[in-house]
């Protein structure tokens, strides 16, 4: 009896210590890696992938790969043959997720149309082709709320027409007649603005670029996405 409790010890004692060992190691990999792609590039974390001996590396909100020895980056996919899932795909999801809570609709433009239930964020810059061409299409929902949260980030030109935009009688509709209709703002540029804040916001949670779209569950959708992809998407909420 006192031997077989030795030994169920030492198991638990090796279990416990697995823990320590791992992350000792990986530790020791992303020392080693970050030495060899410079101080430029900024690894966030190396972690276990799904794969013996391949390990996960985080680079802003980028996912690679590399070996125990951190002699290869590897840029690619992991797809379970079983499943058909494709893993980097889904970790890369999760990564570029926010928590919609963390957004502040007092510093956004707000459209509703028909019951408003159905919600969705748009980072956008008015001299954006894209987000031009993602408003257009926008105009295509109904019973949704559209929360349009102004990044000026492409030019001085961007900063001052969202500063009228922000300043005018009806911001929303400025921005409308603009964005799809072409009627450049005036008037004055001089309120107190949440664009800066907005900007923040980007820079935190990695908004390199315009449009980018986010939704209730916090998943993100670059680009001029299509209307069929956003429906689908909000088919998948309910």
């Amino acid at each position: 009896m006192n031997k077989l409790f030795f030994n169920l010890a030492a198991v638990c004692a090796l279990l416990l210590s697995v823990g320590p060992l791992q992350a000792q190691s990986e530790q020791q990999i992303k020392s080693e890696l970050q030495k060899k792609i410079g101080a430029n590039t900024k690894i966030k974390s190396v972690s276990a992938s799904p794969i013996s001996g391949i390990y996960e590396v985080m680079v802003g909100n980028d996912v690679f790969y590399t070996d125990t020895n951190a002699k290869y980056l590897i840029q690619g996919e992991i797809i379970e043959l079983a499943s058909g899932k494709n893993i980097t795909e889904q970790r890369q999801a999760d990564l570029n997720r926010i928590k919609w809570s963390e957004l502040s609709p007092a510093n956004a433009l707000k459209a509703v149309k028909g019951n408003g239930t159905r919600q969705l964020a748009v980072f956008s810059d008015p001299n954006c082709g894209y987000c031009k061409r993602l408003e257009k299409s926008l105009q295509q929902l109904d019973n949704v709320t559209i929360y349009t949260y102004l990044i000026p980030i492409l030019s001085a030109d961007s900063a001052q027409k969202s500063k009228q935009i922000w300043c005018s009688a009806d911001p929303q509709k400025t921005y409308v007649d603009w964005m799809i209709n072409g009627i450049a703002p005036s008037g004055k540029s001089d309120c107190t603005t949440p664009l800066d804040k907005n900007t923040a916001f980007a820079k935190t949670y990695g908004i390199t670029g315009t449009p980018t779209l986010f939704f209730t569950d916090g998943s993100r959708f670059p680009g001029a996405v299509q209307i069929a992809d956003i429906e689908k998407k909000f088919s998948s909420l309910k």
